[in-house]
Order: structure tokens, then sequence, then C-alpha cells
């Protein structure tokens, strides 16, 4: 590995009962990044899954460490903090993908920094890591008009919202190759 990596970590839960639910789109995510790259998500460290693999821009080469916590998305610092700790990465130099209940289906935002905004997972990277100062890449899944937050939330998408994810998640890969080649080396 050469210079220090990028650190990109998809939230979500572990185990089959929570795959294909809104809180787990981070995984996705970063599933579908790491397929970009020819790589599998499945060696295990610090209480997750995660691989390194190079990412290849027009002008730039950059090792990136991708992270899925395999403990409860409350608990995703724990997971987090270590593997940023062990590759020498900065808050800055850290991007995590997660579900955005306050963006509709299908946008997305970057963010840089701030609160968590009550998403647990997010509390616990900050808390664990001791800053607030990372990236994000706020994947828009809707608030629910008929349930509570959490119940929504850790339920499966829509059947139509399911066939949108594949496009959704490609242009999320965009999103996230244009984080990669700004990020300085």
């Amino acid at each position: 590995m050469s210079g220090k990596p990028l650190l990109i970590a998809g939230l979500g839960n572990p185990g089959s009962r929570y795959a294909r639910t809104r809180h787990n789109i981070g995984f996705r995510a970063v599933d579908r990044l790491a397929e970009s790259l020819g790589a599998t998500v499945d060696q295990k460290k610090w209480k997750s899954l995660y691989v390194v693999a190079r990412w290849r821009g027009v002008d730039l080469e950059r090792d990136l460490v991708l992270i899925k916590p395999q403990d409860f998305m409350n608990n995703s610092g724990e997971c987090i903090a270590p593997a940023m700790k062990f590759y020498k990465v900065a808050p800055a130099q850290m991007l995590a993908l997660h579900d955005e209940s306050e963006l509709p289906f299908g946008e997305m935002r970057f963010k840089l920094g701030g609160g968590h905004k009550g998403h647990n997972g997010l509390r616990d990277i900050i808390d664990q890591g001791g800053s607030a100062d990372f990236h994000r890449l706020r994947l828009g899944v809707g608030r629910p008009e008929d349930r509570g937050l959490a119940d929504y939330l850790l339920a499966k998408f829509s059947d139509e919202q399911e066939s949108a994810l594949p496009e959704m998640l490609d242009r999320a890969l965009k999103m996230i190759e244009l984080w990669i080649a700004e990020q300085a080396p």
C-alpha cells in the first residue's frame, strides 16, 4: 500500500435478517464500490468485514479501505475507529455511507462534519473516533407516513424501491468516485 489510504465505511446491521433493509443501504453502496474495483468485502478484523482495494482514476491512484461493521448499527464506531487507527486515517480522510430518512428515496447529498441528527451509527463513530469531522454520503431512503421511524428503517424496501436501487447505487458509485478524486493524496 502506498501512502495513507482513504477509508470508506458502509453502515448497516449484520445478518441476513437485515440484508435488504433501508438501514443497510450503506452496506449495499460499499459492496457496489467493491464490485467496481473487482474486490469483495470479506476479510475479518475489528468486528468488521473489510478489504483494501486500489482505485484508479484519470490522474490518480488511491488505496481504499472498504469496511462494513459487523456489530449492530449503534456500535459502528467501535468497529471503524480501530481500522482508522490501524491505517492512520484522519477523520477528514473517511467517508461514511449511510441511510438518511431526511432525504426522499433516491436523493443523495454529501456532508462534511456536523452532528448525528439522531443517527445512532454516526453518533457512535463520533463518540468512538473523537471527531465529527468526517465526510458522509447521505443516501435518501425517505420517511414513513404510517409507522415509526425505527420500524421503517428496519423494513425492506418496497418492490418499486428495490427495482430502483441498482440505478441509485450506480449514482452513489459516481459520487463516491468524485469524492475519492477530490481527496488530497
